[in-house]
């Protein structure tokens, strides 16, 4: 059974509805800007800077919002919208604490450049700065975290401030716009003009097409190639890329590695992808960076995970950079090529004059040696329940079709190297900023987004405690996601860290005093199942997939299990600790 979802009229209609201009308040100019803008769901939690807002939902059959019940809750959904779905996620909070009860789901949003609007309450105007009861300097606290923001100090300023964060944040370098709304400009009347044109900015113009010149020398740079490696990132699946870079792999027939945020902007069934790269890459991605004579980034950002130690970093390539942000171009990992552009607009310009890398077939069988050589790789057994085994079932299931959510930690990893993503946006996870608490109400945003595919959540048993209150709103909505709890009663990547760097010093670690899972979902009218083998795991699984709502499956794995392979920080990443193969 889908997410209730009730239809919601085009903005066509809406526009045609509304275009005689009408005297409302800036609480109604809110809620219709939203809708004109497409938006179709909005997550949030009310309160007194916000009541004018909440009042002028009552009876606006039109406009969808979903009650969380913590604003952490309704950013990482909004979050999980987004990257699920391609659009804008919305967000809505009350001033004081319930706006930087926002600030980690802003910042995670930023990190991995995933666009949102997130609107924040305010006391009145007259007495900003006075310190009043739940006031918050919200836009200077989230300054280094946004795109841009916006202190509205003018009811009549709303329709475009509300147009132009949408642009902002839906284009160039997406990432989250904030809106922070006195109590009284939400009261204040005025005479509504729908926006909807173009917008123009003076000192915001995205470099969407890049310089010719630039392109054509990385053609000459692939012609001359003996090694060349693509590594593709985020921007692929953020610019709708994924086509064209198949084209110009298909093209060139350049091995390619994905990263974490990448996963699904290639299909990993081909031949020539070899894995994620970096701090638990695979052996064969990481050797072929460092071994690469031309390395080519498309839309990724060189993160201290995927580059190990920088002066070590591909010691014999000529880097070839392609990004929207010119920013990050030469920011870690110096370009010789930088390509600044749409990462889409790059590669459609490239497919068109690129050729077969032909200097590259030695190559080409060096890294499919690696492949069989040295693929991810676990001690399996019969009687104590692998987590890497779980998510073999997980994929295993579904044919690698489901939109996954993962929180932080050992499973976040695991399911990035045993889950096989095929397409892109099936893949949600807090990257850059690795937030705890960020993957099981992401989930219910990318359901929302995507109310007839499958959704499964896999968290640790740590950070499923950090959300789980949002619950309520699966069985009340009935929104379907498996939530997948990998349980080993520890904090398991530190654990690990505790045990390979800090000489087995186990410090604050333990989660055996949690709570009993399958009650925890019971006791909020959702269906929870546990597995402790692997009979019992194939049945719950089953059983959580032939249920049409939302289901807990707690898989009870071995506390002892690390993530390999592992880079240790100071490393370079062909330094690489394999584990027990």
């Amino acid at each position: 059974m889908s997410a209730q979802i009730p239809e919601v009229r085009s903005t066509n209609e809406l526009r045609e509805k509304w275009m005689k201009p009408e005297v409302i308040t800036g609480s109604e100019i809110l809620l219709r800007s939203l809708l004109l803008e497409g938006v179709d769901c909005v997550f949030g939690y009310p309160g007194g800077a916000v009541l004018y807002i909440y009042d002028a939902m009552y009876g606006f059959k039109d406009f969808k919002h979903v009650l969380t019940r913590h604003e952490q809750g309704a950013i990482h959904a909004a979050d999980g919208y987004a990257r699920a779905s391609g659009k804008v996620g919305v967000c809505i909070a009350t001033s004081g604490p319930g706006a930087t009860n926002l600030v980690t789901g802003i910042a995670t949003a930023f990190m991995d450049s995933v666009p949102l609007v997130v609107i924040t309450g305010n006391v009145i105007s007259s007495l900003i700065g006075t310190d009043a009861f739940q006031e918050a300097d919200i836009t200077g606290i989230t300054m280094p975290i946004t795109k841009h923001s916006y202190l509205v100090r003018d009811v009549e300023d709303l329709p475009r401030i509300i147009h132009e964060a949408f642009h902002i944040a839906n284009t160039g370098r997406k990432g989250p716009v904030l809106i922070d709304i006195p109590k009284d400009i939400s009261a204040a009347q005025t005479l509504f003009v729908p926006q909807t044109g173009p917008v123009t900015m003076r000192g915001y113009n995205p470099k969407v097409l890049p310089n010719k010149i630039q392109l054509d020398k990385l053609t000459q740079a692939i012609s001359e190639a003996e090694r060349p490696f693509i590594l593709a990132g985020g921007g692929v699946v953020y610019s709708g890329g994924h086509e064209a870079l198949y084209e110009f792999v298909r093209k060139t027939e350049i091995p390619i590695t994905t990263t974490l945020l990448g996963l699904g902007g290639f299909p990993s069934g081909h031949e020539l992808w070899t894995g994620m790269p970096g701090m638990h890459g695979t052996y064969t991605s990481n050797q072929a960076i460092q071994q690469s004579d031309l390395l080519i980034c498309i839309g990724a950002r060189f993160d201290d995970r995927v580059t190990g130690k920088l002066d070590g970093f591909a010691p014999q390539a000529k880097i070839v950079h392609i990004d929207i942000d010119p920013a990050e171009i030469g920011k870690n990992v110096a370009a010789d090529i930088p390509i600044v552009g749409d990462v889409k607009a790059v590669l459609e310009l490239l497919n068109q004059d690129v050729k077969r890398a032909d200097r590259a077939d030695a190559w080409r069988a060096q890294i499919q040696h690696w492949k069989n050589e040295k693929p991810y790789s676990y001690k399996d057994s019969e009687t104590v329940l692998k987590p890497q085994w779980v998510v073999e079932l997980l994929d295993e299931t579904t044919k690698g079709g489901a939109i996954v959510t993962t929180d932080v930690g050992q499973h976040q990893m695991w399911a990035a190297q045993y889950y096989k993503f095929n397409q892109p946006r099936s893949w949600v996870t807090s990257g850059g900023l690795g937030t705890m608490g960020f993957g099981f109400p992401s989930a219910i945003g990318a359901q929302m987004a995507n109310p007839d595919r499958l959704v499964i959540s896999i968290n640790g048993d740590g950070g499923m405690q950090m959300c789980s209150q949002e619950l309520a709103i699966c069985a009340i909505n009935n929104i379907p996601v498996k939530i997948v709890i990998i349980n080993n009663q520890v904090l398991g990547m530190v654990r690990q860290w505790q045990e390979l760097i800090y000489n087995n010093r186990y410090s604050h670690i333990d989660l055996a005093g949690s709570p009993d899972f399958v009650k925890l979902a019971e006791a909020y009218g959702v269906k929870g199942l546990r597995a402790t083998n692997k009979e019992e795991a194939r049945r719950a699984w089953q059983e959580a997939l032939d249920t049409p709502g939302p289901v807990v499956v707690e898989f009870v794995v071995s506390k002892e299990e690390n993530v390999y392979p592992m880079v240790t920080q100071g490393s370079t990443i062909d330094q690489m600790l394999m584990g027990d193969e």
